[in-house]
């Protein structure tokens, strides 16, 4: 039987599973993501989950036929590898990984993509909807997506387009991204930043709000548990509701995907709060096509779905690609 591999790198949680060639998953391993001493570390972390989950299979990594990452950017695609990873510490610089994982089982076919690429790709395989155009949105500690046009998943020269949640939502720039660039979306709408936002719009409105804004553990789960409850939790829902139907019109406008699928922690642990807003306002924004949005139905798993599928599908997430062998 021929085996696949899938591993799903991020900044605090590393998976690797294996699978047999109907992309049902075997075995799955997790461990957290090591913040150094050096990238190597990370690597050898890598190597060690897929050895780990190989084991678990009863199977030597030399049997994998494939394998697929689905990593934290940015990628240096030409290289193989994550260079200066924003959400690890600087020391962490460079981490190598289609070298050392092509080294581990002993194959040429490892694909790596970026996790929100990777994450289109486990739909476009797996779902039960997966036309030739079709996105695949994350709203989590950061936003991206990935993006299939006309049956080819876009990764870009360098392997990092989608970065979405870097789109100008807002001209007037009141808010500064994480990047350092002002108004970008991810500014008001990630997990991260919800709650800075949530501030801001507190000093503009001196609210009378149960939200623990001076607390340093006030974060986005407050604001969506009190929203039913709480004037101001309802506001702020509502003005990234805004925000969030600005991002998903410029990507339906860019792309013409026919269905977008949303996951991530912020979506896929609020959806009525996240989605059914921005659904009610897609006819009135989008100008051709509106998409079906839809939450996913890969759960966190979607990535590593995705790297798995890559190693099925030759990067591709097409189910008609046969398996590499």
């Amino acid at each position: 039987m021929p085996y696949y591999v899938g591993v799903d790198l991020g900044a605090t949680n590393l998976r690797a599973a294996v699978a047999n060639e109907e992309g049902d998953i075997l075995h799955t391993t997790r461990r957290k993501t090591p913040t150094g001493p050096s990238g190597i570390a990370v690597t050898e972390a890598v190597l060690d989950a897929v050895r780990a989950a190989c084991d678990a299979a009863g199977i030597d990594p030399t049997v994998v036929r494939a394998a697929g990452i689905g990593s934290i950017g940015p990628l240096d695609l030409a290289d193989g590898s994550v260079t200066g990873p924003a959400n690890l510490p600087d020391a962490i610089g460079r981490i190598p990984l289609v070298g050392p994982l092509r080294e581990l089982i002993a194959s040429e076919h490892v694909h790596l993509h970026n996790d929100t690429i990777s994450g289109v790709i486990g739909e476009r395989y797996y779902s039960d909807r997966n036309p030739d155009d079709m996105a695949y949105l994350t709203i989590s500690s950061g936003i991206g997506a990935g993006v299939a046009v006309d049956g080819h998943v876009l990764s870009g020269w360098d392997g990092n387009a989608g970065e979405v949640g870097h789109l100008v939502v807002d001209p007037d720039g009141r808010r500064t991204c994480g990047c350092g660039r002002d108004g970008h979306w991810e500014a008001y709408c990630s997990g991260n930043n919800i709650p800075r936002y949530a501030r801001q719009l507190a000093d503009e409105r001196d609210p009378d709000t149960a939200l623990p804004l001076n607390d340093d553990a006030f974060s986005a789960k407050d604001v969506f548990e009190h929203a039913d409850t709480d004037d101001f939790a309802n506001h702020v829902v509502g003005r990234l509701a805004d925000w969030n139907t600005i991002g998903i019109t410029n990507l339906a406008q860019a792309y013409a995907p026919l269905v977008v699928y949303v996951g991530g922690a912020v979506a896929l642990n609020n959806p009525e709060l996240v989605l059914d807003p921005v659904r009610e306002r897609l006819d009135d924004t989008v100008f051709n096509n509106v998409p079906d949005l839809r939450l996913t139905t890969l759960g966190d798993d979607v990535v590593l779905k995705g790297a798995v599928a890559s190693a099925l599908t030759r990067g591709t997430g097409d189910s008609t690609v046969n398996p590499t062998g």
